[in-house]
């Protein structure tokens, strides 16, 4: 498989990185980049073909990835508009819709929506995925052998699904660090100092992300077996119960994925 990148940014790298790690040959790799510090960067890292113009680079490829920032991805595609005959488009892009693309392209219909996160770029990822009904199963195991190099995938029935992917998986990392970050700070604020609350907040969450995937049972279960009537957990999670701390985070999700709704609506006016 000849993959073409449209963009060499940051989930550019991590891809390709993740492809060449898994088998794949950077000779069969192609960036259209058009920083010459991007292009630069890239190229000191992966023997890829790196080019300024999209016929040269995407020439021979069979799939070509949108890698983009959002905002530039109209004015980015449209030179590619009604010359992609027979190509798989995948779009890594946050909120851009797959009829807006296909209007860009030109009446492009060969396309595959991805939202990956940024724990792609160490190959610890997860991109949810959709395909429209006329994407056939090669298609779709390209699209997956892609993303599925810097991490794990789901598919999702619907395209709209794609915004809850956005709120939950690719900001998530986000809010996880704001955890890590508030639990340190707790712990400074009783006394820890803080290069020791920082560590004990950090690895507490990184051992217990690796202790729910590795085990059978639910989070749920995993939390009941931590917690002990009248114990110091069962204290500090009857705060988080009055507090309604649940309702409010389920409430800022929500929040997150309207906004990525909006920002679909906003950024296919074009």
């Amino acid at each position: 498989m000849k993959i073409a990148f449209l963009g060499g940014g940051n989930m550019a790298s991590a891809l390709i990185g993740g492809l060449i790690a898994k088998g794949s040959d950077a000779r069969s790799i192609s960036v259209i980049e058009m920083s010459p510090a991007t292009r630069e960067k890239l190229g000191a890292r992966y023997p890829v073909h790196l080019s300024t113009a999209p016929d040269a680079a995407m020439q021979g490829a069979d799939v070509l990835v949108l890698a983009v920032k959002p905002q530039d991805m109209q004015a980015a595609v449209a030179p590619l508009a009604g010359r992609l005959a027979g190509k798989l488009v995948v779009s890594v892009a946050a909120g851009i819709r797959i009829k807006d693309l296909a209007r860009w392209l030109g009446g492009h219909a060969k396309i595959i929506r991805c939202m990956p996160n940024t724990p792609a770029l160490i190959g610890a990822g997860i991109a949810g995925l959709y395909a429209p009904p006329g994407a056939s199963g090669a298609e779709k195991r390209r699209a997956e052998r892609i993303l599925g190099a810097v991490g794990k995938v789901v598919w999702v029935k619907d395209e709209a699904l794609l915004d809850p992917v956005t709120a939950v998986s690719a900001s998530g990392p986000a809010y996880v660090f704001w955890f890590i970050e508030q639990l340190a700070a707790a712990g400074t604020a009783l006394g820890l100092e803080p290069g020791a609350a920082a560590q004990l907040a950090l690895e507490t969450v990184l051992g217990s992300a690796k202790l729910a995937a590795a085990a059978k049972e639910s989070p749920s279960v995993l939390r009941e077996r931590v917690t002990s009537r009248g114990g110091t957990t069962a204290a500090a999670l009857k705060v988080f119960e009055e507090e309604a701390l649940a309702e409010r985070f389920k409430r800022a999700i929500e929040a997150a994925s309207r906004r990525g709704a909006e920002m679909g609506e906003l950024l296919g006016k074009g």
